[in-house]
C-alpha cells in the first residue's frame, strides 16, 4: 500500500453520515467565491487555499456563476449574532435565525450549508467560521484549507471528528494529508460520478485513490 492508499472501508466512514445513510458529492459547476469578514492579506490565503484544492480536483474557478452570481460563499465573524444583520442572508438560507439560536446555544465556531442542483451535485456552499478564542489561534492558512478542504465535497457530517484533514509536514507547514488528496482527485476524475448514495461507489473512489495521476 502506498502513503495514499484507502481501504472502502476508510472510505465509506468518511461519506457515511450520522444516521447511517451512504451520501456523496462533488461540486457540479465552475466555483465563483466570495469572502466577508477578512482583511486583503487573510482574502489572499483564503484564495490561495482554494486555487491549490480545486488545482488538485481538476476542478474550475470562475469569476462568476451565470445563474446565482457567486456559488461559494465564506463569512468569517466575532459572533454570530453578526450574521442576523447581513442584509437578505435570510432569504438565501431559510430558517436562518432559529439555526444561529442553535449555533449560539452550542458555542460552535464553524457551520456549513450546502445547496445542490436537480441531480444532486453541489451548486452553491455557504461556510460560516466564527473566530472565537480557540478559532483565532490557529494560523490563517490552516483555517482557509480546513475550510475549502471540507467543503469540496459533501462529506459525513462525522468525516473529521477524530481526525483532521490536514497534518504536519516535517518543516512545521501545515498541509492536507496525502490521502485525503488523493481521495479528492479520485472523486472528481471524470469516469467517477458526480453523486452517489450507494456505499459501492467507496469500492469505486479505493480502487483509484493511491494509483499515480
Amino acid at each position: 500500500m502506498t502513503d495514499t492508499a484507502m481501504t472502502p472501508e476508510e472510505i465509506k466512514d468518511l461519506f457515511t453520515r450520522s444516521d447511517g445513510t451512504y451520501a456523496f458529492a462533488r461540486w457540479g459547476r465552475p466555483i465563483a467565491p466570495v469572502v466577508f469578514g477578512v482583511d486583503d492579506p487573510t482574502l489572499s490565503v483564503i484564495k490561495g487555499a482554494l486555487e491549490a484544492v480545486l488545482q488538485l480536483a481538476g476542478h474550475e474557478l470562475t469569476e462568476t456563476d451565470p445563474e446565482l452570481g457567486v456559488n461559494f460563499m465564506v463569512f468569517f465573524m466575532r459572533e454570530w449574532d453578526e450574521l442576523r444583520h447581513v442584509p437578505d442572508l435570510d432569504r438565501l438560507i431559510p430558517d436562518l435565525y432559529p439555526l444561529l439560536d442553535r449555533l449560539e446555544g452550542i458555542a460552535a465556531n464553524q457551520y456549513r450549508i450546502f445547496r445542490f442542483d436537480e441531480a444532486g451535485a453541489i451548486r452553491a456552499a455557504f461556510v460560516f467560521v466564527r473566530m472565537d478564542e480557540e478559532m483565532s489561534k490557529v494560523p490563517a492558512e490552516t483555517v482557509a484549507l480546513a475550510q475549502v478542504v471540507q467543503t469540496i465535497l459533501l462529506w459525513s457530517d462525522t468525516a473529521f471528528t477524530n481526525r483532521s484533514a490536514l497534518a504536519q509536514a516535517p518543516g512545521g507547514a501545515v498541509i492536507l494529508r496525502p490521502e485525503i488528496g488523493a481521495l479528492i482527485r479520485a472523486a472528481y476524475e471524470p469516469v467517477m460520478p458526480a453523486v452517489a448514495d450507494d456505499a459501492a461507489h467507496a469500492l469505486r473512489l479505493s480502487a483509484r485513490v493511491g494509483r499515480p495521476s
